[in-house]
């Protein structure tokens, strides 16, 4: 990402105004709503289609890197191809899609999700106290009121996972946790970013599709498989809620601590059940709203405890 468009914050600049407080805001809140709808488009493809998680990531990965190519020439934020990202980027990238359309085979919406982002939180946030931050009271009692937020909405319908799948939605918070970290040190557009990172990734999501074939579905599975409605919410997932949508979050990230975004990064499962409430019909309850003000409340005392000296 070029300096200029970073927050202010470095030598020479004063106290961001207005636009500069908001800018990031608005972007970090774009993103999750991406995410929320990444969610609730892989949960429709593999319950309510016939396509496997196997070609449902080859799909997303392969529509991301088009729509990505597609903006990066449209808006010449960097030469779209291999200019961008990074290898490192990419298998991140990879083993976040694949793990979690895999864990989501065996997994119910709301074990996967705490399991998910519970790793995202635990990654960036240790990640974060090795590089030296440090969290104030305020913000530890924001991460455990959120947490515990989380708790009280998924807790009604928990039940054992299956250790396969939750072993799998565990590696993929973990490689959403460090592909977000990689995205605050890219020094490129986000556009050009993430384009490189879909492009790099997808010749490797095609392999694994052909080794779930080979292997079954890689025992979770039946091997590939897909329909019309499967590849369309494949294609959705893939080009906007994922390509635009990561590119978003890799705006926003310059602008963030690793244990404030990993904080934020919470709000996904409450907004996802929302969603969940129009798109399939899901009731919405007590439990539901009390956890929704624990967490936004909770992410809000993170964020504040920046002006009492957190990082």
């Amino acid at each position: 990402m070029a300096a200029d468009e970073k927050v202010a914050g470095g030598a020479g600049a004063g106290r961001p105004g207005a636009s500069g407080i908001l800018r990031p805001l608005l972007l970090t809140a774009l993103a999750m709503l991406a995410f929320a709808a990444n969610s609730v488009l892989c949960r429709l493809a593999l319950t309510q289609s016939a396509i496997d998680p196997a070609s449902f990531t080859l799909v997303r990965i392969a529509s991301g890197a088009a729509s990505l190519w597609l903006i990066a020439r449209a808006t010449g934020h960097g030469a779209p191809g291999w200019g961008g990202g990074s290898w490192a980027g990419a298998a991140a990238l990879l083993a976040y899609a694949a793990a979690f359309s895999f864990a989501y085979v065996t997994m119910t919406a709301g074990t996967g999700a705490l399991l998910l982002f519970g790793a995202v939180q635990a990654t960036m946030v240790l990640a974060g106290l090795k590089r030296g931050e440090r969290l104030v009271p305020m913000q530890w009692a924001g991460l455990t009121l959120a947490l515990a937020g989380l708790a009280l909405l998924l807790a009604p319908g928990l039940s054992a996972p299956d250790p396969l799948g939750a072993l799998l939605m565990v590696v993929a918070g973990v490689a959403w946790g460090a592909y977000s970290l990689l995205g605050r040190t890219s020094r490129d557009h986000p556009v050009a970013t993430t384009a490189g990172n879909f492009l790099r990734a997808a010749p490797a999501a095609a392999a694994l599709a052909l080794l779930a074939a080979a292997a079954g579905g890689l025992t979770i599975g039946t091997g590939l498989r897909w329909d019309g409605t499967g590849l369309l919410y494949a294609v959705l997932s893939g080009a906007f809620a994922s390509g635009a949508g990561y590119s978003i979050w890799y705006a926003a990230l310059p602008a963030l601590t690793a244990a404030r975004a990993a904080s934020v990064q919470l709000s996904v499962p409450v907004i996802t059940a929302m969603v969940a409430i129009l798109a399939l019909g899901e009731p919405l309850t007590l439990s539901l709203l009390v956890s929704s003000a624990a967490v936004l409340g909770g992410i809000g005392l993170v964020i504040a405890g920046r002006r009492t000296g957190g990082r």
